[in-house]
């Protein structure tokens, strides 16, 4: 039995059954490259899934954490930590927002903002508004409220009723639907300027300015999700500075550290008024090791100016997979994104390319079955950028 098989049996005998794992093991990382279990390197154009954007195993981080975990790792909320403080203040620098409070993940900030637009409509403006309307094709998480939240169906939700109650689903790019859907018990709209799990797909301006107009004029707060699309993955530090929205209330996680688990909410001075001590906590989130190799994180993203090298690899590859496109008329339907958020979409089932494209060494998603999800490294070479153009000419040209 091979190394990879041996595994295999193992995994299946001791881990739950919910991941429809691809067929590699990945034993060692070093920047945009992994290797496997017999040594075979890959390119990695997914990066954990927008989680480490600055390269994997950077030595920098590594000596960050080894110090960090000497001096201090972890004590709660309970107490003021200097760590905390400090990479609260750059993250307040990167936005418009006033206030941050720290969690674990994605889906726990997501809950975060969920929780404070609600004790925020009820304990500051006095309503009782609680419903949070948000789009189809959204993803936000796997909490039962951020479940919920989710604009997807089937598989995702089978078999986890009764799910929570306020939520609302209106179409993507619909004003009229989203229009008709606010009541005087909405809070929130909560968007994604990017719909990465729903296939890479931003938000129309027009959208997004209706959006915003519908929200002031209702007196509601819009909340967005930035947790895949933050922390200058879209060619701007956040995806809602493309629009020149300020949103109520926005989350992070994914790139934050670079690794580790971490996420964040954050807010506007007047908005975070909503919490209290003790209506909202972790035992976790914000714990000195992590923020410190956070805080460093932001400290390499601006240093290398990582927002503008996203969108101008970002803008080179749609360019060269545009002339794909041209090329091979009816075998690509689009491609898109924002920086180095990108999709190609087939127009044809894409699990045989995408199979093809691991042999060859890329390591990338498949989303919806036809669309190829790229989410790399900031910090990636253009010339690895190159090779995986070539290698999709190459099939596409095989394709009958």
């Amino acid at each position: 039995m091979s190394k990879h098989d041996t595994l295999v049996a193992a995994e299946q005998n001791s881990i739950c059954n919910t991941y429809g794992r691809y067929p590699l093991n990945v034993t060692k990382a070093k920047g945009s490259r992994i290797w496997d279990l017999d040594g075979k390197e890959y390119i990695d154009l997914l990066s954990g899934i927008s989680v480490v954007n600055i390269g994997h195993c950077r030595d920098d981080l590594a000596d960050i954490m080894a110090e960090q975990a000497r001096k201090l790792v972890q004590v709660s909320n309970l107490f003021y930590q200097e760590e905390q403080v400090e990479l609260a203040e750059k993250l307040i620098a990167t936005c418009d927002a006033d206030r941050v409070f720290f969690a674990n993940s994605g889906a726990e900030a997501n809950e975060a903002a969920i929780k404070l637009a609600r004790r925020y409509m009820r304990t500051i403006k006095e309503r009782d508004a609680f419903e949070i309307i948000t789009l189809e094709g959204s993803f936000h998480g796997r909490t039962m409220a951020t479940l919920t939240a989710t604009g997807q169906y089937g598989p995702i939700k089978d078999g986890f009723a009764p799910l929570p109650e306020g939520f609302k689903y209106v179409p993507a790019g619909d004003a009229e639907a989203l229009k008709a859907a606010i009541t005087d018990k909405t809070a929130a709209v909560m968007i994604e300027m990017v719909q990465g799990e729903g296939g890479i797909k931003p938000l129309p301006e027009d959208y997004v300015k209706a959006v915003t107009e519908l929200v002031k004029e209702n007196d509601i707060l819009l909340i967005v999700d930035e947790v895949q699309s933050g922390l200058c993955r879209t060619g701007k530090w956040w995806a809602h500075q493309h629009y020149g929205v300020t949103p109520h209330i926005f989350t992070s996680a994914k790139a934050l550290a670079n690794g580790l688990p971490m996420g964040a909410m954050l807010a506007t001075e007047e908005v975070a008024k909503g919490f209290t001590p003790g209506s909202h906590a972790t035992t976790f989130g914000g714990g000195a090791l992590v923020s410190k190799v956070a805080s460093k994180v932001i400290d390499i993203m601006t240093e290398n100016k990582l927002d503008e090298r996203a969108a101008e690899l970002g803008d080179f590859f749609k360019a060269e997979a545009g002339k794909l496109q041209d090329k091979f008329p009816g075998k690509i339907k689009s491609v898109r994104g924002l920086g180095l958020m990108l999709g190609v979409e087939l127009n044809f089932d894409g699990s045989e390319i995408f199979a093809a494209l691991r042999e060859q060494g890329f390591i990338l998603n498949l989303t919806k079955g036809t669309i190829l999800r790229l989410l790399p490294a900031l910090t990636i070479d253009k010339d690895d950028l190159v090779a995986f153009l070539n290698a999709i000419e190459e099939l596409l040209a095989e394709q009958a």
